[in-house]
This record gives structure tokens, C-alpha cells and sequence, in this order.
């Protein structure tokens, strides 16, 4: 089983509507490692760890996301090796 890691950065109507509870219970359905973060910016930051197969499937998901968002761009970068998150997390104001 090959681990790799995804940094995404996701714009579009993603704070105040419940994204980043949502993207946890995603991340931990699909046993992902990492965290998700709103940013200054008005978009979310997740870094997902996994295989690269439930990262994807996580991707597509993330692209619809809660019934109260609208996704209208996700930035992708893949990364390896993985930094080995212990579980997944919402992170608060570390920005």
C-alpha cells in the first residue's frame, strides 16, 4: 500500500456552511489522515494522507461538497512523502 498526500485549497462559498465539520466526517470515513482549515482568504485548506485511490474518491467528494456550499474551484497538489498526521483534524487559526 502506497501512502501519498494531497495539499488542497478549495474557493467558492466554503465558511459558514458547515464545510470543514462535513470534510472531517468525509476524511475520517475514508480513513484519511490530515486536517482541514478555513483561511484568511474566505477558502478552506485540507491536506488529506492516504491512499492515493481514497484521496481521489475524497476529491470528488470534496468538489460537491455540504448541501449549503458551492465549490466553484479546488487547487491540487500532490505530495510525497506523506508527513505522517496521526488523524484528521480541523485546525483553528493557525494560519
Amino acid at each position: 500500500m502506497t501512502m501519498i498526500g494531497a495539499k488542497i485549497n478549495i474557493r467558492g462559498v466554503v465558511q459558514g456552511v458547515g464545510f470543514r465539520f462535513w470534510t472531517l466526517r468525509k476524511a475520517q470515513d475514508y480513513g484519511l489522515s490530515g486536517y482541514v482549515a478555513n483561511l484568511p482568504d474566505g477558502s478552506v485548506e485540507v491536506k488529506a494522507e492516504g491512499e492515493r485511490g481514497l484521496i481521489e474518491s475524497f476529491l470528488a467528494d470534496l468538489k460537491v461538497g455540504p448541501s449549503y456550499s458551492h465549490v466553484s474551484d479546488l487547487n491540487l497538489e500532490w505530495y510525497e512523502p506523506p508527513r505522517g498526521f496521526e488523524n484528521f483534524s480541523i485546525r483553528h487559526g493557525d494560519y
